[in-house]
């Protein structure tokens, strides 16, 4: 499992940015190729003190080929170009092979 994580510091007008990103980017987003689940809050919330963030998406894929592959698609280069129509507060993007823990 390979994971795409986004973090979104806090915009200019947080409104514009949850309308958007959930009636607009996110439908772009859920058609990405080779995406297995994506996950997304508003409610971002940190230990101690004041989160630096205000938004957080998490998305899936078999491994970091397939991430690659969304990405450099033109459906990928799409929902990149899209990131500026709302994240007025920048964007942190990482990704990441998921290992799996036991308790």
């Amino acid at each position: 499992m390979h994971k795409l994580l986004v973090l979104y510091p806090e915009p200019t007008d947080p409104d514009h940015f949850r309308d958007y990103y959930v009636s607009t980017h996110l439908p772009l987003v859920a058609r990405m190729p080779g995406l297995l689940a994506y996950r997304y809050s508003f409610e971002v919330a940190v230990t101690h003190g004041q989160t630096p963030y205000f938004a957080v998406f998490e998305a899936e894929f078999t491994d970091a080929a397939a991430l690659a592959a969304a990405r450099e698609s033109p459906h990928g280069q799409k929902v990149a170009a899209d990131v500026a129509n709302y994240a007025t507060g920048g964007v942190v993007v990482m990704d990441y092979p998921a290992q799996t823990g036991t308790s």
